[in-house]
C-alpha cells in the first residue's frame, strides 16, 4: 500500500504520522519534549535540540512498519502560522528531515504550517465543517487566535484570516502557570482537567474581550490571589470556566462580523472535555466542531492528511 508521511516539530512535542492511501492511519508516533520539574516551558534551543535527539527514536519505530508499503509523499509542518514573517526554530529539524527523504527518495514534500495541520486533523477528525468557509479558534500554549478559513477545494490550500487574538497570555500559557503554581508537571494541561473534574463548583473569574482582543493575565492573577483560599479542584475548573467563558465572548462578537456559523476547534487546550461541554451549551446556535481529543493536541497527523489530498489519495474526501 502507498502510504504519506506526515513530520510536525512544535514548541513541546516531535511527531510522526504514517497515512494510508485508504485514509487509516498506519502509525502515529510522538514524543513529548522533557521540561524541568517547575519550569513554565523551553528555550527554542533546548526544544531544537531534543527534537533532534527524538527525530532518530520515532523513525526507528516508524521503519518496521513501512515494510511492505511505498513511501509516496511527505508533509511538514515548516513555520508556526501561515504568515510571511513567521518562524521558530523548532520546525527546522522536521524540515531538514522531510527535505532529505523527499531529495532521496524522489518524492512530493507538502509544505503546510503548525497552524494549519492543526485546522487538518480538525477537519480529518472532527467530522466538519462541512462549508469550505467556517471560523477556526486555535487554542494553545503558544497560539490564541480566531480566524476566518477558507478551504479550496480543487488545491485543499487554506486560507487563514486572523480576525482577533490575545493581548498577553495564550491559552495554554494561563493553563500551564496555574498548574506550575499548583505544582503540577508541564504541560499542566491533562493534570488540571483531572482535578478540574472533582468538582462541579468554581469561582466567577472575570474575563476580558475588546474588538476581538482577549486577554489571560488578569483572569490568571485573580486565580492566583485565591490558590490556598478554595480547594485546588474549584481553583483548576475555576480557570476552564473562565477560558470558556472568554471564548463565548469572542465568537458572540464574530457572530456580528461574519456569517458563517461552523466553527471548528483545535489546539491543545481544546481538548479540555469541560470547556467543550460549556461551549456547546452556551452556543446552541452555532455548529462546533472539536478535533478528536488525540488530534487537538500537537500531532501529525493534520501534515499527513493534507500531504496525502495534495497527491491525489483520499478522492472520496469530500469536506
Amino acid at each position: 500500500m502507498r502510504v504519506v508521511l506526515g513530520i510536525d516539530t512544535s514548541n513541546y512535542t516531535t511527531s510522526m504520522c504514517l497515512l494510508g492511501e485508504d485514509g487509516n492511519i498506519k502509525a502515529d508516533v510522538r514524543k513529548i519534549l522533557e521540561v524541568a520539574s517547575g519550569a513554565r516551558g523551553l528555550r527554542q534551543s533546548e526544544a531544537l535540540f531534543q527534537h533532534v535527539k527524538n527525530i532518530p527514536d520515532l523513525t526507528s519505530k516508524l521503519a518496521t512498519l513501512l515494510e511492505g508499503h511505498e513511501l509516496v509523499s511527505i508533509g511538514v509542518s515548516e513555520k508556526p502560522r501561515p504568515k510571511e514573517d513567521s518562524y521558530m526554530p523548532v520546525f527546522l529539524p522536521g524540515i531538514s528531515l522531510a527535505q532529505a527523504l523527499s531529495d532521496f527518495l524522489r518524492i512530493p514534500c507538502h509544505k503546510l504550517t503548525h497552524q494549519e495541520n492543526h485546522i487538518w486533523s480538525g477537519l480529518a477528525s472532527a467530522g466538519g465543517p462541512v462549508s469550505p468557509d467556517f471560523l477556526a479558534i486555535h487554542l494553545s500554549g503558544g497560539t490564541t487566535e480566531l480566524t476566518s478559513v477558507t478551504r479550496k477545494e480543487e488545491t485543499h490550500q487554506l486560507t487563514v484570516d486572523l480576525l482577533g487574538g490575545t493581548l498577553d497570555l495564550h491559552a495554554g500559557q494561563y493553563v500551564d502557570r496555574l498548574g506550575v503554581m499548583l505544582g503540577l508537571p508541564f504541560p499542566a494541561g491533562p493534570s488540571l482537567e483531572k482535578l478540574a473534574e472533582r468538582t462541579e463548583e468554581s469561582v466567577q473569574i472575570p474575563t476580558f474581550h475588546r474588538d476581538g482582543m482577549v486577554s489571560f493575565s488578569g483572569p490568571l492573577t485573580a486565580l492566583e490571589k485565591i490558590v490556598g483560599e478554595v480547594p485546588v479542584e474549584v481553583c483548576a475548573r475555576s480557570c476552564f470556566t473562565s477560558i470558556a467563558r472568554t471564548l463565548v465572548k469572542w465568537i458572540r462578537w464574530v457572530e456580528k462580523e461574519q456569517a458563517s456559523r461552523e466553527v471548528l476547534v483545535v489546539g491543545g487546550v481544546a481538548s479540555n472535555q469541560i470547556l467543550r461541554q460549556a461551549l456547546r451549551q452556551a452556543l446552541p446556535n452555532f455548529k462546533l466542531y472539536f478535533a478528536a481529543p488525540a488530534y487537538s493536541v500537537d500531532n501529525a497527523y493534520g501534515a499527513a492528511f493534507f500531504s496525502a489530498l495534495s497527491s491525489g489519495f483520499l478522492s472520496n474526501w469530500t469536506r
